[in-house]
């Protein structure tokens, strides 16, 4: 039996041929194909709808094969275990294609074959779950093939790696997109945890006073893992954890948090504010940069025994706006560090006057902060001083605490990834980043890009090089802690 109940009073989205491209990559293994199933359980995707999953020669499979592989992977990664109608109405909407072939099994004769199986109005979407540079091929194949029309396209991380190719990528995406039709994917804007930090701000009177210089003296986003590169020594060696996680997660999570109020939470007003916090980000300094590498990183799989690539950073930035000039961001990522943890703490001044004897010495550690996780499914933490039992007017620390599993029904939640194709399906960009954001984020990072801070050694386990304090100091880093 399904864990999860089909969603009620959700929009059907037109009908589609979905192709995955990279459909043997991790990626379409542990994410797109199980979160396709529970989308298809839960009610959610079109009334006719067909998946072609879209490998190279030396990878193709049968339907029957590739049928099998996307069971394996609802059994491992899915919401809902594959059985039953349900996995039987999802496995019939399956099929391959190889690319390049211009015969029956390749690519432009599946689609056209599952469009004349589905009828009129068919829209067709191209999920591009492949390495940047494997990407313009496939764009231009869909391009010169006539298949990029009535369609839209997903785009996944990196965006290129510097503003030289993000540009290069951008201009041969739009040669045969329209950028109404491109969807540049971050699962961190999918999870409900994020859309909460919008919910918390602008729908409560309480909070949003206090976000602005006036009174947060800085904010953190932490986003340290226990896990090591995977695998995926190759990839990670040629890409790093500021490219990986800075440049796209960390950044985006920064604009949301940052941005002014829209006028609505449409795609273009909503986006509109998050581009404006990138314009005025200040471009990186590297002597606010702490890069390091965990001991033992050279001798990984696929990785250059003389790397100098960063598995973590730790980094000062600043928006020079008037809500926030002068208020530092201090973000933080990396491999094989002491815990996984996905937090923001907003770090608010202390009171002008100190009328409590210990009132400095209990605020400096503890006091005066609001702690969100936006690890799914999410939970926020005021942490603030109050008056302990007794006669003398000494200060302690008290909580409140909100947990999104403990106040609301979780049977309606969509992960990320489940959440975001939803919204390709339906056209809503909102939580999907623009042309003109990408190129100025790496416009932002230029300057490190170009003149990267040393690399530090530290060890597995702990929360990364011990310079990691300068950046911070005199304040100090809510994990740690």
């Amino acid at each position: 039996m399904s864990k999860k109940q089909p969603i009620k009073d959700r929009p059907r989205t037109e009908n589609h041929v979905i192709v995955i491209f990279g459909i043997t990559g991790d990626l379409a293994r542990r994410k797109i194909l199980p979160g396709l199933f529970h989308l298809s359980v839960a009610g959610l995707l079109p009334e006719r709808y067909r998946i072609i999953g879209c490998a190279r020669p030396n990878k193709a499979m049968s339907e029957e094969e590739f049928r099998s592989y996307a069971y394996d992977a609802a059994c491992e990664f899915a919401s809902d275990n594959p059985e039953g109608e349900e996995w039987a109405t999802f496995a019939k909407n399956l099929a391959f294609a190889v690319d390049p072939d211009d015969g029956p099994n390749g690519l432009e004769a599946s689609v056209a074959r599952a469009e004349e199986e589905l009828g009129a109005g068919v829209r067709r979407l191209y999920h591009l779950a492949i390495p940047p540079d494997a990407m313009r091929g496939v764009i231009k194949l869909l391009g010169l093939k006539g298949l990029n029309k009535n369609a839209r396209i997903i785009c996944e991380k990196p965006f290129g790696v510097d503003l030289a190719s993000a540009k290069e990528l951008n201009r041969e995406i739009e040669e045969y997109f329209d950028e109404s039709q491109v969807f540049r994917i971050d699962h961190f804007l999918g999870k409900e945890s994020i859309d909460n930090i919008l919910a918390l701000r602008f729908a409560n009177e309480l909070f949003e006073p206090l976000w602005r210089r006036n009174h947060v003296r800085y904010v953190q986003i932490d986003v340290p893992e226990t896990l090591s590169i995977e695998g995926r020594g190759v990839f990670y060696d040629q890409t790093g954890a500021f490219r990986d996680m800075v440049v796209t997660h960390l950044f985006q999570v920064l604009g949301i948090l940052a941005m002014e109020q829209p006028t609505s939470l449409t795609a273009r007003p909503l986006r509109d504010e998050v581009n404006k916090v990138f314009e005025t980000l200040r471009p990186l300094d590297p002597r606010e940069v702490v890069r390091g590498q965990f001991v033992g990183y050279q001798d990984e799989n696929g990785v250059d025994p003389k790397s100098t690539t960063e598995t973590f950073i730790a980094m000062r930035a600043w928006i020079d706006n008037s809500r926030w000039k002068g208020v530092p961001f201090f973000l933080r990522t990396g491999k094989c560090l002491a815990e996984s943890h996905q937090m923001i703490t907003i770090g608010l001044r202390e009171p002008v006057m100190e009328i409590f004897p210990n009132e400095a010495t209990v605020a400096e550690h503890t006091g005066n902060k609001l702690i969100i996780d936006f690890k799914d499914p999410g939970s926020i933490h005021a942490h603030f001083l109050a008056k302990q039992p007794g006669p003398e007017m000494t200060l302690g620390l008290a909580k409140m605490h909100f947990h999104y599993r403990d106040s609301f029904q979780e049977k309606n939640n969509l992960e990320a990834y489940e959440r975001l194709l939803l919204e390709v399906m339906l056209g809503n960009q909102a939580l999907f980043t623009r042309s003109d954001g990408i190129e100025r984020l790496w416009e932002v990072a230029a300057p490190l890009l170009e003149h990267p801070s040393p690399i530090e050694p530290y060890d597995r386990g702990s929360w990364g090089p011990p310079s990691m304090e300068t950046i911070i100091a005199p304040d100090h880093w809510t994990l740690s802690e």
